[in-house]
């Protein structure tokens, strides 16, 4: 495929236009995950599904997000990024539209899979903001794109629960393939082309994964922070609506899923945090975001001692908290990651990403077995010791170097 020559091969300044265009289209596109979650029980009722089949519905549109920034994400490296963009823009749609017509429970499978496989849009449109972006401005540009990200996550299942309740599941599925049409139609226009950065035949992209992976210590060092935050969010919401069932607060879903309204702090807090990125250095946000991540769930260790009402309470803040923890290191994390190599920042975001991934699996497993054998302790403990891990990764570099040069100097 040869590069067209209207592409962009240097950062290059960005409207603020495009800028939101971007925002939207992340958020859109990772919504397109969560719309099936609320849902659920009133699709299964329709299309007469078992409990089993109900539960590898979002599973299988997760494991395809997985699969898809693994195999297609480093893909943006290889050819031009908008037409990748609107490649999968078709596709998105199209499985959409799969879900929504589905006439049995085995059709909307393959089309959840499908979905998340498509969704990995969202991994392509993070990028080419780095990439356009001016690199004093990326931390903030970054920053602004991964609110509309943050906010689709938010807002999708309160927006698909509505929907499905007033006019039906499948009218949410139909509503969400009309948007994904009009995100394309104005990505073609507003979109510029990119020029590719590498002539890696697929399967050496992929295998050049690893090499990037073992070349940069920065890159390991931002997932493997990234990961164990991610295992500490993950073990926090996956016990959350259990511990809330039981006693002393004995409440229900709708009380776990409030909770997920505290999100909204990380996703306005993004673009400060790339701004002070782009000001002080990743390095330092990723600490701070760390630190912060790590005191949140530590103060949770006081929650037995406390009245349920007071105990509600420190929950919330401490919710806020880390969550506006996490998400300020992944602001940090991405900068400091799309700054190694600016010819493979999908393949970078990949790695990243992938870590996110398999930090969110194994905090679901850890944070179900703690609560099952130690209670609420055992999270607590957990998500901290994964949080402290990460806040270590962080620190100790700096230190090492700083003790290098006064070594040098002496």
């Amino acid at each position: 495929m040869s590069p067209d020559p209207r592409a962009h091969s240097a950062p290059q300044d960005l409207s603020a236009g495009l800028v939101l265009l971007l925002a939207i289209g992340a958020g859109l596109a990772v919504a397109s995950l969560y719309y099936n979650q609320p849902m659920l029980g009133v699709l299964g009722a329709d299309l007469r599904a078992s409990a089993g089949e109900l539960g590898w519905i979002p599973t299988l549109t997760q494991l395809g997000y997985a699969f898809g920034i693994l195999t297609l994400a480093p893909l943006g490296d290889r050819y031009n990024r908008k037409r990748i963009v609107l490649l999968k823009v078709g596709a998105l749609s199209a499985a959409l539209l799969l879900a929504a017509m589905a006439p049995s429970a085995s059709v909307l499978l393959a089309a959840s899979f499908a979905i998340g496989l498509s969704a990995t849009l969202a991994q392509d449109i993070v990028p080419a903001a780095a990439a356009l972006a001016p690199p004093a401005y990326r931390g903030r540009i970054v920053g602004t794109v991964m609110t509309g990200l943050l906010l689709g996550i938010l807002l999708s299942r309160v927006i698909s629960g509505v929907v499905a309740e007033q006019f039906g599941w499948r009218a949410m599925f139909l509503a969400a393939a009309v948007s994904i049409l009009a995100l394309g139609a104005a990505l073609w226009r507003g979109l510029p082309a990119f020029a590719p950065t590498t002539q890696l035949p697929y399967a050496e992209l992929l295998r050049s994964l690893g090499r990037l992976w073992r070349e940069h210590g920065e890159l390991r060092r931002a997932a493997l922070a990234q990961g164990l935050l991610s295992l500490g969010f993950s073990a926090f919401w996956s016990t959350l609506a259990v511990m809330l069932h039981g006693a002393p607060f004995h409440l229900g879903s709708a009380a776990a899923g409030a909770f997920g309204l505290a999100g909204a702090a990380g996703a306005l807090a993004a673009p400060l945090a790339g701004r002070y990125a782009d000001r002080r250095g990743p390095n330092a946000v990723s600490r701070l975001g760390a630190a912060l991540t790590a005191l949140s769930f530590a103060v949770m260790a006081l929650l037995p001692l406390l009245p349920p009402q007071s105990g509600l309470w420190l929950l919330a803040a401490s919710t806020i908290g880390f969550d506006l923890g996490i998400q300020v290191a992944l602001i940090a994390h991405q900068s400091i990651v799309y700054g190694i190599d600016p010819a493979a920042r999908s393949r970078l975001n990949a790695v990243l990403m992938v870590s996110v991934f398999i930090g969110m699996a194994a905090g679901g497993a850890l944070g179900s077995l703690a609560l099952a054998t130690w209670g609420w302790m055992g999270v607590t403990l957990v998500a901290t010791a994964a949080a402290a891990g990460a806040l270590l990764l962080r620190v100790l570099p700096g230190r090492l170097r700083l003790r290098r040069r006064a070594s040098c100097a002496a």
